[in-house]
């Protein structure tokens, strides 16, 4: 299947199959994909954790209000995480890169207040999403993408130190009485006309 034809098969996925577990392999596929997925300046501001320990599964469900029973009966929960602490960004993710990009974080986002430089790294974070669903809409993998969780919760759950929650993203298959399955509600874009401009 080409990758138009599965990013128009795909779609958010509001029940899962607790049955049907995404294999190791695939996680593994998953883990490096994130691994190599872009940033600006290739900062790479990012951390992420996967779970499929159901103890810890069921704990974070305890924190995820309305996504509760999706986190619950995914096969895994993909936490995407930010650092959050800039001084340990910039010595050891800033401080590490080519002179070239060094100088461009100097001039262009060192003199940023720190709420717009942080606010820059999510935005890195949020590449690293695009790339992962559509990882998993190739793989033939369901996915729903969660901001509607408590992220601070989630932070200490997950014991990070040096990072802080964006978001989470449950992968697995869905339950054949999926409401949101597209043979019970059809996709719904803009016509392409509306939303792409060629000049």
């Amino acid at each position: 299947m080409s990758f138009v034809k599965n990013m128009e098969s795909r779609y958010t996925t509001k029940m899962y199959d607790a049955s049907k577990k995404v294999s190791p392999a695939q996680i593994a596929d998953l883990k490096r994909i994130l691994q190599l997925s872009p940033s600006s300046i290739n900062s790479q501001p990012w951390g992420f954790t996967f779970v499929e320990e159901e103890q810890l599964k069921a704990a974070l469900a305890q924190v995820s209000l309305f996504n509760a029973p999706k986190v619950e009966n995914a096969s895994h929960v993909v936490v995407f995480n930010v650092i959050s602490d800039l001084a340990y960004f910039e010595e050891n993710h800033i401080g590490a890169l080519p002179e070239r990009q060094q100088e461009y974080y100097k001039n262009f986002l060192k003199p940023m207040p720190e709420a717009e430089i942080k606010a820059w790294m999510k935005h890195q974070v949020y590449l690293a999403l695009g790339v992962f669903l559509s990882a998993c809409a190739e793989m033939g993998i369901d996915s729903t993408p969660m901001e509607g969780i408590d992220v601070a919760a989630y932070a200490d759950l997950l014991k990070l130190e040096k990072h802080e929650t964006v978001f989470a993203v449950a992968i697995g298959y869905r339950d054949v009485e999926d409401f949101n399955q597209l043979d019970k509600n059809p996709k719904q874009r803009k016509v392409l006309e509306e939303v792409i401009a060629t000049i």
